[in-house]
């Protein structure tokens, strides 16, 4: 079982207003910085497209993004599990999903909050914003209001909409029954399904696995008032009385006996452990109320070891979730332009998900969840950071879109498609999930050096919180309390370790190491005390030098370059003993990595095949593939510079070495990190664009870096510091706890 984190409200109130409030914003696809550019982009080139579109409608999805954008509509009458929060207390959940749906399908999410509890004035609304969108994704709205509005816009739009609330929830238990089925030896034709809970989800959930084959008479539906019978009058309405069944059962309990499948939406402690003890041999139990289960699966197995059981919980193993669902509906469903979501195309999306689990489990999968994760009773259902979903999932939607004429375009080459797939997610996600799953398998023993700042108490916090390892704080107790209080985390004082000169046993055995470092450097025994026992950058250095922690991450409050000289007196983190910083830059999908950022002011070719062979193991410890390109203001020799000498030699020097990565050079920056421009080159040796940047000196690193984070927006992860005994990871000083929490991470795994 996994542990689950714990979340402050500041700490949640802190994610959604920095760096930005909300989670996410707008960007133009197109260039927009000229006149002409204006020009085509709205008056006058926009009339051409304008009237394409009047006079054939179907190329709206040709010339706008109405083909990949979704509209996540809510009035907030059903908030998670927090009931009537408004229309504007929806926002942040509306803003999540939208978010989500970027996150794990490349669909174009935007939210909308409908300030009204009248299902006809919501159902004008959404009807009126159709021409906009791709797809209307439900959320959020009570039970029966969602049941009209849903029915109503399917019958009167032209796109499919889709309650996720209902038919997620649907998608991912059919899924797991599937599979739950295909362990007992089941067929769902034969089962006794008991269903607890008869709102959305529930009725959802019954309609779908009554279309995937379930009979009516063997699935028995309870709400608070017991069993829905034929003849039931208290509590009923049109929906529930869909699934009234003829049968002497009154109460769940009386249902459960005997019973194959156990399908919860309702609430905790519904079901005991007496109910699933009479239930039939290998039970299904689905126990989906949120965000405690209908019965615990402790207790469950407690009574029943060979049952097969499901939350709604990240903690337990097979998570019913819907993010496992609706982002792959949709994505499969724009791309064929379909006029609806029907039952086909959610069955699909179950098999699928089912198959998928069947699978071999990548281990980048495993090690996120900390186990090896093969098929059977503990994992029926996949998990949402499986990266083949995405390129799985949508193509088994489309399919079955177009085998039922709900395919306004369908796709002609499947296999071509489900290769654009693969390459539409952001690579750079997959990496910083792989670093995460590899710090949690790692437990690493953090120290963080700047214990007077509250981000750097924030980060050491998040990452013992989170599950990453051991926060050790080097600090002074009253003022690391206090700090912690005044940020709202006052609770972690008991959590976190403080460690500091005076609180430690081994400062002896510190200062004695110190000395014989530097008793030739000018440093007597006073230097050491004052070094060893005052500066908690050397502190935190000896406590890792010494085996006392697993990596060390400091630099938040001091420059980079004064850091460094305190490590040295602790490590041999300096150009000549071949050290070297890496900063990595995420942008567009792109992660180039730009080298030396940190250790090497001038270095010559000697120095810069150093900096290469340091930057190809961070590069391999990120997943990547090292293609190295030496870049200058020249390329190969032209326009001839003495400065541009020593870029000219350094590859010949990894020639020399016999390097097992590809590199070139000298080049510019547009030919190393453009394939077109490399072809006019048809001698060099990359086979694709360059990956890390070894540039000239330190100063022209800190200027790209800088530039691109500034101008572009790139996410900068670094300097990486290589090439020293321990891990080691320095921060700049304008870095958020966030960033402070990244450079752990990376720490935690060994990169550099």
């Amino acid at each position: 079982m996994m542990t689950k984190s714990k979340l402050t409200p500041e700490e949640a109130l802190a994610f959604h207003l920095e760096p930005a409030p909300g989670k996410f914003e707008i960007q133009p696809t197109v260039p927009m910085t000229t006149q002409r550019d204006l020009s085509l982009a709205y008056s006058p080139g926009v009339a051409v497209p304008c009237e394409a579109i009047s006079e054939r409608p179907e190329t709206a999805y040709d010339y706008t993004n109405k083909g990949n954008l979704v509209a996540v509509v809510s009035n907030g009458t059903a908030v998670l599990g927090l009931g009537n929060l408004g229309a504007l207390g929806s926002k942040p959940v509306m803003e999540g999903k939208a978010v989500l749906f970027k996150r794990f399908a490349d669909v174009n999410g935007i939210d909308i909050e409908l300030d009204t509890e009248d299902p006809d004035a919501f159902i004008q609304a959404v009807k009126l914003m159709g021409p906009t969108f791709g797809g209307i994704n439900l959320e959020d709205i009570k039970a029966p209001e969602c049941f009209i509005i849903e029915q109503t816009l399917k019958e009167e739009m032209d796109i499919p909409v889709f309650h996720d609330d209902q038919h997620g929830t649907a998608v991912i238990c059919a899924a797991g029954l599937i599979n739950a089925l295909h362990i007992s030896g089941k067929r769902i034709e034969d089962c006794r399904i008991v269903l607890n809970g008869a709102g959305a989800a529930g009725i959802a959930c019954i309609e779908l696995l009554k279309a995937m084959g379930a009979r009516h008479d063997n699935c028995i539906a309870c709400d608070t008032k017991g069993v829905i019978h034929q003849g039931r009058e208290e509590g009923m309405n049109q929906w529930k009385s869909a699934h009234a069944v003829d049968t002497p059962l009154r109460t769940l309990e009386e249902a459960m006996e005997g019973a194959d499948v156990f399908l919860g939406v309702s609430v905790k402690g519904a079901v005991t452990p007496g109910m699933v003890e009479s239930m039939a041999e290998d039970p299904v139990i689905f126990a989906m109320a949120n965000p405690d289960p209908e019965i615990t699966p402790e207790e469950a197995q407690a009574v029943r070891a060979d049952a097969i059981i499901a939350t709604g919980r990240s903690d337990y193993p097979n998570q019913v979730n819907n993010v496992l669902g609706f982002p792959y509906l949709f994505r499969g469903a724009l791309d064929i332009h379909a006029r609806a979501i029907n039952d086909e195309m959610k069955i699909a999306c179950a098999e699928a998900l089912a198959e998928l689990a069947r699978e071999d489990v990548p281990d980048e999968v495993a090690m996120a969840y900390g186990r090896k994760l093969t098929f059977g009773r503990d994992y029926i259902i996949p998990t949402p950071f499986d990266p083949r979903l995405i390129h799985t999932v949508p193509p088994a939607v489309a399919r079955a879109g177009m085998d039922t004429g709900a395919a306004r375009r369908p796709l002609v080459d499947m296999e071509s498609y489900e290769e654009t797939l693969r390459a539409r997610m952001d690579p750079t996600a997959s990496i910083l999930r792989s670093i995460n799953a590899r710090a949690r398998h790692a437990q690493a023993r953090m120290i963080f050096a700047e214990g007077d700042d509250p981000r750097v108490l924030r980060a050491a916090v998040q990452y013992q919180r989170t599950g990453l390892g051991k926060a050790l704080v080097v600090g002074r107790e009253p003022d690391v309390k206090n700090k912690l209080e005044a940020a709202g985390l006052g609770d972690a004082v008991r959590e976190i370790e403080v460690v500091n000169a005076a609180n430690t046993r081994h400062l002896d055995q510190y200062k004695e190491f110190l000395y014989q470092r530097l008793q030739r450097k000018g440093h007597d025994r006073h230097d050491i005390h004052r070094l060893a026992a005052r500066d908690r950058h050397v502190f935190s250095a000896l406590m890792l030098a010494h085996g006392h922690g697993d990596g060390l991450v400091t630099g938040a409050t001091r420059k980079s370059a004064h850091v460094m000289e305190f490590i040295n007196h602790v490590f041999d983190a300096d150009a000549e003993h071949g050290a070297a910083g890496v900063t990595a830059l995420l942008h567009k999908g792109r992660i180039v990595m730009i080298a030396d950022t940190l250790v090497h002011e001038w270095p010559d070719e000697e120095d810069l095949a150093n900096i290469a062979e340091r930057s190809a193991g961070v590069a391999r410890h990120l997943g990547l593939v090292p293609r190295v390109a030496f870049v200058s203001f020249s390329t190969f020799g032209y326009p001839r510079s003495e400065r541009a000498t020593k870029m000219h030699r350094a590859p010949q020097v990894l020639e020399e070495r016999g390097v097992d990565f590809e590199f070139e050079g000298e080049m510019t920056v547009d030919v190393a990190l453009n394939t077109r421009a490399q072809e006019a080159y048809p001698f060099q040796r990359l086979t694709g664009p360059a990956n890390i940047l070894v540039v000239p000196a330190r100063h022209s690193a800190s200027i790209s870096v800088k530039l691109m984070q500034e101008m572009a927006g790139a996410t900068i992860i670094g300097p990486i510091l290589s090439g020293v005994d321990k891990s080691i990871q320095i921060c700049s000083s304008n870095s958020t706890a966030s960033d402070i929490l990244n450079m752990a991470v990376l720490a935690a795994c060994k990169v550099g």
